[in-house]
């Protein structure tokens, strides 16, 4: 078997734009990947063409030598963009493996521990602006089945947040805790956003909501910064994101600076490496929980990832999307009391149809974490899709 070319797909979802990554083989066995970079998406393209280059031609099914080599040969190592493609690429290679085989990823990773994975929704705050309407929208989520869920209630404010607007913040948040009750688990997020002094003053105002984590509560760049936050905090704190590989990874482990690691299927190497990286916390009593607010295809290929995964805690999922999601792919997933089951179809279980992707093309959209528009990420019609 031989890889014969490589695609990009780049999808329209309002937010951001989804990018899916196709490997064709001369067996017409081809996999998926999803690369979903968000606002950087033109470099990724590029990243990926010189992926093609070097891949066409090679056996697909010798992952772990393409992986080492690709990473190897790049130079510059690391970074979110060659990062990013590397990951797609990887799990287009095991969805091929695993259709060649007839086999479920998850079986070639050593079979399942998990059955069903918790999740925790995000997006499910989409247009709210007062405490009251989180507290609305939060009481719709429960009353479908959810279980916990994720926000960041922290406006615009960057490194430092007023009196005034703290306040706001810890009242949106007791506004969702009142409406959904001391059953459901409320993940806070910081964005990366605060310094030292402030994250460590909001995660004490946190404590009284009894959240199951504090999101990285200061920026990526200072893995210092961030033991010292939760060295000094009494909720526990996760991060993770905006690592790459498992180098990156290793001087968190060094210092301990989070209680659970959130890596991304689609942008820290793809499955293998968050095995590894997941192997690695399991030795440290760290608790795995991805990052997966992306598109179907990413979603698919961490199911898979979590069902081997004896130390996988809970796993993020996107709670409703653009209605054209249902076009792009064949998705099906199953969900039940805060759970979802893994999918045992071969390869990553998910196909994606050309032709709805390309009628969705690339849109131009901005960061918004810092405009105040932060929960303006769905059109006014969005579809629950789980």
């Amino acid at each position: 078997m031989k890889v014969t070319d490589i695609k990009t797909f780049v999808v329209d979802c309002y937010r951001t734009n989804w990018v899916f990554v196709k490997v064709y083989t001369d067996e017409e066995i081809d996999g998926v990947g999803e690369a979903t970079l968000e606002y950087k998406e033109k470099a990724l393209i590029g990243a990926v063409e010189h992926i093609k280059e070097y891949l066409v031609g090679k056996d697909p099914r010798e992952i772990e030598k393409h992986w080492h080599t690709i990473y190897r040969d790049a130079y510059w190592r690391g970074g979110a963009v060659l990062m990013s493609a590397l990951s797609a690429v990887e799990c287009a290679l095991w969805d091929i493996l695993g259709k060649s085989l007839g086999v479920p990823v998850y079986q070639l990773l050593g079979g399942k521990v998990n059955e069903k994975v918790r999740i925790y929704v995000n997006g499910w705050f989409a247009g709210a602006k007062e405490p009251e309407e989180f507290a609305k929208k939060a009481k719709l989520a429960v009353e479908r089945g959810v279980s916990a869920m994720k926000w960041d209630p922290f406006g615009k404010n960057y490194l430092n947040i007023s009196n005034a607007d703290l306040d706001k913040a810890l009242q949106n948040i007791a506004a969702v805790r009142d409406a959904v009750g001391n059953s459901v688990d409320l993940l806070i997020e910081g964005h990366g956003r605060f310094n030292i002094p402030t994250a460590v003053k909001i995660a004490r105002e946190l404590e009284q909501f009894k959240p199951m984590f504090f999101e990285e509560p200061v920026p990526p760049d200072d893995l210092d910064a961030l033991k010292q936050v939760k060295d000094r905090s009494r909720v526990a704190i996760s991060a993770g994101e905006r690592l790459y590989t498992r180098w990156d990874y290793r001087p968190l482990f060094d210092k301990m600076a989070a209680d659970y690691i959130q890596p991304d299927i689609s942008h820290a190497g793809g499955i293998m490496e968050l095995k590894k990286i997941a192997a690695e916390a399991e030795c440290r009593y760290v608790a795995f929980a991805p990052h997966n607010p992306s598109g179907p295809v990413a979603n698919a290929a961490t199911l898979q990832l979590a069902a081997t995964c004896q130390n996988f805690e809970i796993l993020e999922i996107m709670y409703s999307d653009v209605e054209w999601r249902a076009d792009v792919t064949n998705e099906e997933l199953k969900y039940e009391d805060g759970y979802i089951y893994i999918p045992d179809k071969a390869g990553l279980g998910i196909e994606i149809d050309e032709e709805a992707c390309l009628a969705h093309p690339y849109q131009v959209h901005t960061l918004r974490h810092y405009t105040g528009a932060l929960t303006d990420i769905r059109p006014a019609k969005s579809k629950f899709y789980f």
